[in-house]
């Protein structure tokens, strides 16, 4: 297995509390969020993302709503609802232990040579 399957699979197991945090701090459009993922280097692919918040949106995560735009068609802005910031809470427990689990675990250490 290449280290960059295991990366790409690892960021895949956290978009969805990485798209909640990002939208926790107020609605964004969803190129807003992609490119907030992107200078966290997370890479996303654009059709994951808006997959991802087509999920999350029928899951009743977040909310959208149309704003009119000045240079094309409407854009779709996302939200937060109340049902997604108490996801968001569970998730980030639910990562903060995780993280403690795999930091109390002994480190690979190379052999000295």
């Amino acid at each position: 297995m290449k280290v960059s399957n295991a990366r790409a699979q690892m960021r895949k197991g956290v978009l969805e509390l990485c798209v909640l945090r990002v939208l926790s701090k107020g609605e964004a459009y969803a190129s807003d969020v992609l490119a907030t993922l992107q200078d966290a280097d997370l890479i996303v692919v654009e059709g994951t993302l808006y997959a991802l918040l087509t999920r999350m949106k029928n899951a009743g995560l977040l909310a959208y709503r149309w704003e009119e735009s000045k240079s094309g068609p409407p854009r779709k802005y996302y939200e937060l609802t109340p049902a997604g910031a108490e996801f968001l809470s569970a998730l980030d427990a639910e990562w903060t232990r995780f993280v403690r689990a795999v930091d109390a675990l002994p480190s690979f250490e190379a052999p000295e040579s």
